[in-house]
């Protein structure tokens, strides 16, 4: 690919496709952040006249605007279109075993308001009751109108109820065969997208973070347990019932012989008991001046944790093979770099695989689950299917990510 040409968006002429080029035409200006007409032209391979006809209805309903001209060529400078930040909005819920966090965002998924609070195994009553109480103080400090929510997203894990972890009571069954869309009933009559919360830190990831730069990937999400999500070809991958990902439930060797689940140490639940082990609350990652040796016994955590990772990501290198693995959640930045750092340097050793990925940090912030569910109603209403976004890549199968 030469210098300035972009990637191609799968734009279509068909008749009464008009609504895929509009939405298709709308996330490449979301993607590249201020394009030319020209630029649009040549990404979506749709006509001039088509483009044109579309930046018109998308200006029109207050979607894009323009951004100054483009200086530095011939005649008459391009006009730079962006979207437009308030053009609407969405409210994002992450739902797990030690937290619960609601955030809103504007439609570059920008956070305007955030709510969390650090409960563990919170109720269905307990979650509902936080949603009604905080939501309309986030919709005043933001300064939103409700009018502008075009929907609610929620990232909850699969089995939340029914997933043995330390501490849970037998009352939190109460989240088995729950309608968790019901719980966001009121106070505000909006559409609720519910979505597993690997998943939605994995779409929040393809469409605002490094997703927009690699389009194949597998993303790790470490929260109260251990999922993950596999991006193929710009598409989140399912799988048959719905349970592609779930590293955390494959078995491992540990270092007494035996074998249990990986997500038994890596999972900030599993962190929690190792640190505990060891004298030290898990609070202590957020200290700015921690309790002496913690950070040689958080070293040792990390030391195990990449070690134990590495049987999945034998797996998920041999069957797989994706650009790059994603690691994210609530685990502080520097001990999720330290922990790539880590498995990047162990795996060469650890694995025959033909090919392995390398292990990055994800871009999005430990609110990744509920910024990704915030995402979901966008992509229903206003953006096209995932899938039928971008077209150019590199050898390796990487997204050319715009200039």
């Amino acid at each position: 690919m030469t210098q300035g040409e972009r990637p191609r968006l799968s734009g279509t002429n068909l008749e009464r496709a008009a609504d895929h080029n509009q939405r298709v035409t709308l996330q490449a200006i979301r993607v590249g952040g201020a394009l030319t007409r020209v630029d649009l032209a040549r990404i979506t391979g749709l006509t001039a006249p088509a483009i044109a006809n579309i930046t018109r209805r998308l200006t029109e309903d207050g979607l894009i605007e323009e951004a100054g001209q483009r200086r530095g060529g011939r005649g008459q400078p391009p006009t730079n279109l962006r979207v437009r930040r308030d053009a609407c909005y969405s409210i994002g819920i992450n739902i797990d075993r030690d937290h619960v966090t609601v955030v809103l965002v504007d439609f570059a998924g920008q956070v305007l308001a955030r709510k969390s609070v650090e409960v563990d195994f919170a109720l269905p009553d307990q979650v509902r009751s936080l949603y009604r109480k905080s939501i309309k103080t986030m919709l005043r400090q933001a300064n939103v109108e409700s009018s502008k929510l075009v929907g609610l997203g929620v990232a909850v894990p699969d089995d939340l109820g029914s997933v043995s972890l330390p501490g849970r009571p037998a009352g939190y069954a109460a989240w088995e065969g729950l309608d968790v869309a019901e719980l966001f009933a009121e106070p505000l009559p909006l559409r609720v997208f519910v979505e597993n919360d690997a998943a939605a830190a994995a779409l929040g990831e393809m469409q605002l973070g490094l997703g927009q730069r690699y389009n194949s990937f597998f993303y790790i999400l470490i929260s109260a347990g251990l999922g993950g999500g596999f991006v193929l070809d710009g598409n989140y991958v399912r799988g048959a019932n719905g349970r592609s990902g779930e590293l955390g439930f494959m078995s491992a060797s540990v270092e007494t012989g035996q074998r249990e689940q990986v997500q038994k140490l890596v999972s900030l639940s599993g962190l929690a008991e190792y640190l505990a082990r060891h004298g030290f609350g898990v609070a202590a990652l957020r200290d700015e001046a921690p309790p002496p040796d913690f950070a040689r016994c958080l070293d040792g955590w990390v030391e195990q944790a990449a070690h134990r990772l590495c049987t999945p990501l034998d797996a998920i290198n041999c069957l797989i093979n994706p650009s790059v693995v994603l690691i994210g959640g609530r685990l502080p930045r520097q001990v999720v770099e330290r922990l790539a750092q880590r498995l990047n340097a162990i795996i060469r050793d650890a694995t025959d695989a033909p090919s392995i990925a390398r292990v990055e940090r994800a871009a999005l912030s430990e609110d990744a689950p509920a910024v990704g569910a915030a995402i979901l109603p966008f992509s229903h209403f206003l953006l096209p299917k995932l899938g039928a976004l971008w077209k150019a890549s590199t050898p390796n199968g990487d997204v050319m990510p715009a200039d």
